[in-house]
């Protein structure tokens, strides 16, 4: 279970980088935007992230 873990967190980590390395301005901006988002939307963004990845590792497994 510990493997599958950090194996999933290398995987994101990789993921991640990708947008920053291909399209630095780009990403640059998206953080710029990101910053002026207001918390409660930020947090609604997180929770709706969450429950989609969870749902789809439930229709994987």
């Amino acid at each position: 279970m510990w493997l599958d873990l950090a194996q999933a967190l290398c995987l994101v980590l990789v993921i991640e980088g990708i947008i920053p390395f291909v399209a630095p301005a780009r990403w640059r901006k998206l953080v710029q935007s990101m910053a002026q988002i207001d918390d409660r939307t930020m947090r609604i963004v997180g929770f709706v992230s969450m429950v989609v990845g969870a749902g789809l590792l439930f229709l994987l497994k």
